[in-house]
C-alpha cells in the first residue's frame, strides 16, 4: 500500500492531481476542497494517501492532512459508503467542519453535502458519532447557524462562489482580524478574486 507521496505538482484539477515522483507521474484524486491548498504546478506537495485496489483498477486518494485520510478510511468502513461517495463528502465541506457537524448531530448541514440526503445525514450521524478522530478545529465553533461568519459564509454562497472556498475565504477574514460581518465578506471578496 502506498501510504504518502511527495513530489512535483504537474497539474492540478478537480478530478485529482498528477503528482511527479522521480519521473513517475502519480494521478491522486483529493477533495475538491483541497485543491485550492495545492500549491501551483511546479511547487512540491506532500500528500497522506489511501491506495483502493480492485480487480480493475488500482486508485490513489490523497490528503493534506492525516486526519483527513482517517476520516475518508472511516468513512469506508460505513456499509453503501465506497472511495467515491467518501471523496464526495470531504469534497462537500472541510473536514474539520464535518467532524463538528456529526458531534453535534447536525443533520441539515450535512444534507447540503451533495449526494447526501437526511435519511443518509442521519445514518451516518448514527454510526460514525465518537468514531472520528478528535481534530483541532482551532477552538472554533465558527460556522454554527446564527453566527457572524456563517451569515458572511452564506453571503458568498448566494453571489455564486462555492461553500468550501467560502468558508476557507471567510476563515481567513477572521484570522486576519476582521470582525463585522462587512468587512469579512468585503476581506472575503478579496481572497476569493486573487484566486
Amino acid at each position: 500500500m502506498i501510504a504518502s507521496i511527495k513530489g512535483i505538482v504537474l497539474s492540478k484539477k478537480p478530478e485529482g492531481v498528477i503528482v511527479d515522483v522521480n519521473g513517475i507521474g502519480y494521478h491522486v484524486n483529493i477533495p475538491l476542497c483541497s485543491l485550492g491548498d495545492m500549491p501551483e504546478t511546479g511547487g512540491t506537495v506532500f500528500l497522506h494517501t489511501y491506495t483502493h485496489v480492485r480487480e480493475d483498477a488500482l486508485q490513489l486518494f490523497g490528503f493534506l492532512s492525516e486526519e483527513e485520510r482517517k476520516v475518508f478510511i472511516t468513512l469506508l468502513g460505513i456499509n453503501g459508503i465506497g472511495p467515491k461517495l467518501g471523496l464526495a463528502i470531504l469534497s462537500g465541506m472541510r473536514v474539520q467542519r464535518f467532524v463538528e457537524a456529526i458531534n453535534s448531530e447536525d443533520v441539515s448541514l450535512l444534507s447540503t453535502i451533495p449526494g447526501l440526503g437526511k435519511k443518509t445525514s442521519a445514518r451516518l450521524i448514527l454510526e460514525l458519532k465518537g468514531k472520528l478522530p478528535s481534530i483541532d478545529i482551532g477552538g472554533t465553533t465558527f460556522f454554527k447557524e446564527g453566527t457572524v461568519a456563517e451569515d458572511a459564509v452564506s453571503a458568498l454562497v448566494n453571489f455564486g462562489y462555492k461553500r468550501p472556498l467560502s468558508e476557507k475565504a471567510v476563515e481567513i477574514s477572521v484570522k486576519n482580524g476582521a470582525k463585522t460581518i462587512e468587512h469579512i465578506i468585503r476581506e472575503a471578496l478579496k481572497y476569493l478574486t486573487e484566486k
